[in-house]
């Protein structure tokens, strides 16, 4: 039998400046007062189904226009200060020092590191000199679940060695003021900055994580993901993405499981990817649960917005901080492919 990989610990982060939902429409309406189809898209912040999100920067920010340059060089600085947070936020609950890392996975798609970040946080947090390193770009949103499940195959190639997931994500960033494309306004009423992390080892007590897979299907390239301009990236969003949730996600979740002789019967507990409010309702029609089951993806979604890659990270954490019971959960999140996540974690 391999060895099996347990979550030691998960802790996340979030930057300093807290944006309220009301205040950013305001700011829409004055930075977008112009666009002809502002009053139709401007329920989409009211219907987003969040209330406070986080930036890196202070909102009169995006009152300018920024080049890729300087968004890129505000991304390398937020994003390690948010490493090293969750880093020693990690370490400490889980008491385990920073010198016993042996491999690092990151998981990272709103901005470009090179040297890549987890090199960069090697001195920053006494990480050791033979550290391994794994960074990982282009996942989007289902990099929290398909990070977690490289950084679990890391664990099991490696008994004993313990292994250090983070993710960080700075979409908030990716705002571009002059763009009055319908997928960059979506993306202004739904994404947040953020940052979480988890330990791994196959030696420790905490929830197994017994399976993990994912599904990409064919011909879905343009669902989602980023265009490169000379501002920087520029959000895709496909408007069908709640209708794909809905009528192809529950065919893949069931082939996943069964490879893993499971049904959906078997999970106790579903912790995804809050993509927005519609695609919630989408996930629990999906997977046959009832409205509202998903509190806790609802609640992060409320509070931190679409944080991309880290936002199933967030949910987790509430998942694993409450006393309620359950034996067996199941993560997905959903990504650029178009790609669907799976892993499934067990108290045991």
């Amino acid at each position: 039998m391999p060895p099996t990989p347990r979550l030691l610990g998960v802790a996340t982060a979030v930057p300093r400046y807290r944006l309220d939902q009301d205040e950013v429409i305001e700011r829409v309406r004055r930075l977008f007062g112009g666009a002809a189809q502002l009053d139709r898209l401007l329920p989409v912040f009211a219907n987003a189904g969040i209330r406070t999100r986080y930036s890196c920067v202070p909102i009169d920010w995006y009152d300018r226009p920024h080049g890729w340059t300087e968004r890129n060089q505000i991304y390398l600085c937020a994003a390690l200060d948010l490493l090293t947070q969750t880093t020693n936020r990690l370490l400490d609950r889980a008491r385990v020092a920073a010198a016993e890392i042996d491999t690092v996975v990151t998981v990272s798609t709103t901005g470009i590191a090179t040297p890549s970040l987890d090199a960069r946080l090697i001195e920053r947090i006494g990480l050791r000199a033979d550290v391994r390193r794994l960074p990982i770009f282009g996942l989007g949103c289902a990099g929290g679940v398909l990070g977690l499940a490289r950084a679990a195959s890391q664990a099991i190639a490696a008994p004993g060695e313990t292994v250090l997931f983070l993710v960080v994500e700075l979409c908030a960033l990716s705002f571009r003021r002059d763009d009055f494309a319908k997928s960059n306004i979506v993306a202004t009423a739904l994404f947040g900055d953020g940052a979480a992390g988890a330990l791994l080892s196959s030696d420790g007590t905490g929830p197994a994580i017994s399976a993990a897979g994912e599904h990409t299907w064919p011909g879905s390239i343009e669902v989602m993901g980023w265009d490169v301009a000379d501002d920087g990236l520029s959000a895709v969003f496909s408007r069908d993405v709640p209708k794909l949730v809905g009528t192809r996600l529950r065919p893949a979740a069931d082939e996943f499981l069964a490879r893993h002789r499971l049904v959906l019967d078997d999970i106790d507990r579903c912790i995804c990817h809050p993509g927005g409010a519609k695609v919630i309702a989408a996930l629990e029609a999906a997977l046959d649960l009832v409205p509202g089951a998903l509190a806790e993806a609802r609640a992060v979604l409320r509070d931190y917005g679409n944080m991309s890659a880290a936002t199933v990270m967030f949910v987790l954490e509430r998942v694993l901080a409450e006393a309620s019971p359950w034996r067996r959960a199941l993560l997905t999140a959903l990504g650029p492919g178009f790609t669907a996540g799976f892993l499934v974690l067990e108290n045991r």
